[in-house]
């Protein structure tokens, strides 16, 4: 790979041991994905901050990084953590030990406590075509996809490196040739509701080992945040792929380049990823926000329910940002009338809060908390869109 003198000199150590260890991380990366160079990037975004995500070892990692004075060099957002602190909980004291240390070391990189899986509702989007480097899936995913952000899907190490130099590898969905689609997948059934298109995200996860892919016939998905945040979050949990496109692009049919396979997604495929992850046929426990709920989603799950009451617990996992913006509009008193329970700063997947020994089974319209909170969390999952929630679950 071709550095700058500057980045050389970053590399031997002159900037300090850990900002040498971050462009070893970017080099090797770089290496695999056949990089020739770095870019600059404009923003980071970093998961593995719930501690159930990194453990012990990826706990002492981040503090030795924090412990070098090494301070993030771009705007940089992080995952949510485990839990709420604002809130009581009966939560193991050495997890809630180790959380707060990560909490610590995340401070001391200078990184901003966002944790938030949805950065793109919250802060001011740069312009298209800006390279960032983003580790939550379903955040790549929407930003390379619906925002024209260039970033790969990157893990914890690489964003928190990225975070550091301001840079990353130039490979992968960073260059325009691998953001046109050579695969198609094409509904051949009509998709109503955003578990319709989980379920369709999910499939085409596991089924494209391109980075890009062409789904056919959802124009409009865009515009529909909902949607297609529930679509991007089933793409990132069941596989590689970083993006997707409603159809080829506009320089692929101009120089006559072909789709290399088209694959159906019928009313079977759907059925059959729904019998995988609706695991049983009743939950005691609502779950909603993986990813976490923005403003027009709390504002639906109000407006659905309206004057009637949740007739089971329902936990709403959202940002502390959202949160405070729903407050001063009054929504958050609305959603406690109905008896929803907000849950800040964490999330469904690998939360502590929701574990077999307080609960049963969950009622969930989300793809990708289905899938963590069944394999990890090792609970039984109800798997319904919201409007039958509301339908099924309220009086």
């Amino acid at each position: 790979m071709q550095l700058t003198a500057e980045e050389e000199r970053s590399l031997n150590g002159e900037d300090g041991k850990t900002i040498a260890s971050a462009y070893r991380i970017l080099l090797a990366i770089g290496a695999a994905t056949e990089a020739k160079k770095l870019v600059p990037i404009k923003w980071a975004h970093i998961s593995g901050v719930n501690y159930n995500t990194i453990g012990d070892a990826g706990t002492e990692f981040l503090e030795k990084f924090a412990a070098d004075d090494a301070r993030v060099a771009v705007k940089t957002t992080v995952n949510p953590m485990g839990f709420d602190r604002t809130k009581p909980n009966n939560l193991d004291e050495n997890f809630v030990k180790q959380q707060m240390r990560i909490v610590k070391s995340f401070e001391g990189l200078g990184t901003t406590p966002s944790f938030t899986c949805v950065p793109y509702e919250i802060f001011e989007i740069p312009q298209t075509g800006t390279p960032v480097s983003f580790a939550e899936s379903n955040a790549a995913i929407y930003s390379n996809s619906v925002l024209g952000l260039l970033t790969n899907k990157e893990s914890s190490l690489s964003a928190i490196a990225s975070s550091l130099t301001g840079k990353a590898p130039y490979s992968d969905l960073r260059i325009e040739e691998f953001r046109h689609p050579k695969i198609t997948i094409r509904p051949e059934v009509e998709l109503l509701t955003e578990l319709d298109y989980g379920l369709l995200g999910y499939f085409t996860g596991k089924v494209v080992k391109d980075s890009c892919v062409a789904l056919d016939g959802i124009t409009r998905i865009k515009d529909d945040i909902i949607k297609t945040k529930s679509l991007s979050a089933a793409l990132g949990t069941s596989g590689t792929c970083g993006m997707f496109t409603s159809s080829p692009s506009e320089e692929q049919v101009q120089k006559r380049e072909s789709i290399r396979e088209v694959i159906p997604f019928d009313k079977a495929e759907l059925s059959g990823i729904k019998d995988e992850l609706s695991t049983a046929d009743e939950g005691n426990v609502i779950v909603l926000g993986s990813p976490q709920l923005g403003l027009n989603e709390l504002n639906l799950v109000v407006d659905l329910v309206k004057d009637k009451k949740f007739s089971k617990r329902c936990m709403i996992f959202c940002s502390r940002t959202i949160h405070n913006q729903a407050t001063k509009v009054g929504l958050n008193d609305r959603i406690e009338k109905i008896g929803g329970e907000i849950v800040c700063d964490s999330c469904a997947c690998l939360t502590p809060l929701i574990t077999k020994e307080n609960v049963d089974s969950i009622i969930t319209n989300s793809i990708k908390g289905a899938y963590y909170l069944n394999h990890f969390n090792r609970m039984e999952v109800v798997l319904k869109d919201l409007k039958t929630i509301v339908r099924d679950y309220t009086n």
